[in-house]
């Protein structure tokens, strides 16, 4: 069986998901570069209905890197507790915030290097960020993008970072961001972890996982 999708394959995918998802986004919601930053680093193994439940109240209340420096990581523990994981989101946040504040004056850096050598911030939560806030081009691998690729066959890998590596070979890079949020989409509407759901999905007759099956 194959194991990669062709070149004119993936340019039909491509095609297919844009017009299936020609409005997808980011469901996170913020205002600026460091609430979407606050908001991924929560994201990690929480859902983003949930993040943004503590967001809404919490973004009110604290705007800037120097607002969350007056909390000691119990305090903002108990602001982030239903996202799971919060004591190490609550000591990445503050030690994040410390650095924005000493190092950048409180702004948010724009490359993907400064970025990762921030607090609880890998090279997703960086491609996000440079991607949605910086409009770089950028393929941010999280459990979905990872799932719905190496099902379909735009990617054939084992691991996030060998899966970014051949989706930027495989996709043209202008459309990089938006195929991160095509293939998010994908992956929470119709090909779901446990069981996808072949019978409403577009791509059926190029996906290879759905081949494997006939």
């Amino acid at each position: 069986m194959k194991k990669m999708l062709t070149n004119k394959e993936i340019k039909e995918v491509l095609d297919i998901l844009y017009t299936t998802y020609p409005d997808a986004e980011s469901e996170l919601n913020y205002k600026n570069a460091f609430e979407l930053l606050i908001a991924v680093i929560l994201s990690a193994q929480c859902t983003d209905k949930r993040v943004n439940e503590v967001t809404e109240k919490m973004f009110k209340k604290f705007k800037t890197p120097e607002d969350y420096l007056e909390l000691t990581e119990e305090e903002l523990g108990n602001w982030i507790k239903s996202c799971g994981f919060y004591r190490n989101k609550s000591k990445n946040i503050l030690e994040t915030c410390r650095i924005l504040s000493e190092k950048y004056k409180g702004e948010v850096p724009q490359t993907r290097e400064e970025l990762m050598e921030l607090a609880g911030v890998g090279r997703k939560t960086a491609n996000v960020v440079i991607s949605n806030i910086f409009g770089q081009d950028a393929i941010a691998v999280d459990t979905h993008v990872f799932r719905v690729s190496n099902r379909i066959g735009l990617a054939h890998a084992e691991d996030v970072n060998k899966t970014e590596e051949q989706l930027m070979r495989n996709i043209p890079k202008n459309k990089w961001s938006e195929a991160h949020h095509w293939l998010i989409f994908h992956g929470r509407r119709i090909c779901k972890a446990r069981r996808p759901l072949c019978e409403k999905c577009p791509l059926t007759k190029l996906c290879l996982y759905y081949r494997s099956l006939t």
